[in-house]
């Protein structure tokens, strides 16, 4: 059969033969990943979520990983990261997602806005670090704010499908109750499962209620000293949870998922010189910025996932120059070496082949 794929390859060159089969069916593929939508829902503002059903390569997820869509836009192909919100379903070809329309985010709005039963999008294998471990950890703590929801969720749904019968805390914050997407979801498993505790909060800056503390956390999960947590929203959520199981000495029992950049300072010394994009023959004045906002305010249109360093998608090759790290600080100067356009930045003079 391979050899058979191999001689058809070989015959539709230059093209691979999904692109002929595409016309015939757009989820019809032999080697590249797709995913239908089947439906949508609107039901949380300034969201949508969308049931795809993908492909036979499709191999399941593990609650709490992403998987990396592939969007037409106006005719250019654009990549993002979304974490399925689904339980896990081993090889049950149905996925899940539910993504947060950001201002000026080409994919979120265009998905919000324009997403119908019969799109068809690229999909990769899922990935990540962030996910539920198997075995189950008896005691679970799952935290959440705004759109990081959708990775713990599919852990809680996981938990629930398996009737897990350890404590479980699921505690999630938004600006009100009408920005959480799956409420009804959420009510329902609460109510079935009495051990599976759901509480939603809903910070207020004048009062100065409805944010994380110790206090509350210790009142909703007395034993969270000997829980597993999972924790995944704004920088400000994520590093008072790490705080205090850190003051505890428990900080290796914080699990995170960041969908937000934390950078190192750039220093003004490093600001000079210009950046070169040999392949595409465009040359721009370094700003500081990271590679891929500086190939984007070029023109250019480099293919990018997370924008985290998370996926590897914007991954280029740096031909010549320094680049800084813009996670950590840390500076490479060796030729022709792999970098992520998303979390690096130039010093100086630098040459990337895209």
């Amino acid at each position: 059969m391979v050899d058979l794929v191999n001689l058809v390859q070989t015959l539709t060159s230059p093209h691979p033969v999904d692109r002929y089969l595409e016309l015939v069916r757009p989820t019809l593929t032999i080697g590249r990943m797709r995913a239908e939508v089947q439906r949508v829902n609107r039901s949380a503002p300034g969201s949508v979520t969308l049931t795809l059903r993908p492909t036979k390569q499709w191999r399941g997820h593990v609650a709490g990983q992403y998987v990396t869509l592939g969007v037409v836009v106006d005719g250019v192909r654009h990549t993002r990261c979304y974490s399925p919100v689904n339980a896990e379903l081993g090889r049950e070809r149905r996925l899940e997602i539910t993504v947060k329309a950001h201002s000026g985010g080409i994919v979120s709005e265009y998905l919000y806005q324009h997403a119908a039963p019969g799109l068809v999008v690229d999909l990769e294998p899922a990935a990540g670090s962030f996910a539920l471990p198997e075995p189950r950890p008896e005691r679970v703590l799952l935290v959440s704010g705004g759109s990081g929801i959708t990775p713990v969720l599919s852990m809680l749904r996981t938990l629930a499908e398996e009737d897990h019968r350890g404590d479980v805390l699921f505690l999630h914050f938004a600006k009100a109750e009408v920005f959480v997407p799956h409420r009804d979801e959420l009510a329902r498993i609460a109510a079935e499962h009495p051990n599976l505790r759901v509480e939603l909060r809903y910070p207020d800056r004048r009062t100065g209620t409805g944010y994380f503390d110790r206090a509350e956390l210790a009142r909703l999960a007395p034993w969270y000293r000997e829980a597993e947590t999972f924790v995944c929203g704004p920088a400000k959520l994520m590093d008072g949870v790490r705080e205090v199981f850190a003051a505890e000495g428990l900080g290796t029992r914080v699990h995170s998922e960041e969908f937000t950049i934390s950078l190192a300072p750039v220093s003004t010394e490093d600001v000079h010189g210009a950046t070169t994009f040999s392949a595409s023959d465009v040359r721009s004045d370094n700003t500081g910025e990271s590679l891929l906002e500086q190939a984007e305010a070029a023109g250019l249109t480099p293919e990018f996932g997370c924008r985290m360093g998370i996926c590897f998608s914007c991954t280029a090759v740096k031909r010549t120059g320094c680049t800084r790290n813009l996670r950590t600080g840390e500076t490479d100067s060796d030729p022709d070496q792999p970098i992520q356009l998303c979390i690096s930045a130039a010093v100086g003079d630098v040459d990337i082949e895209i």
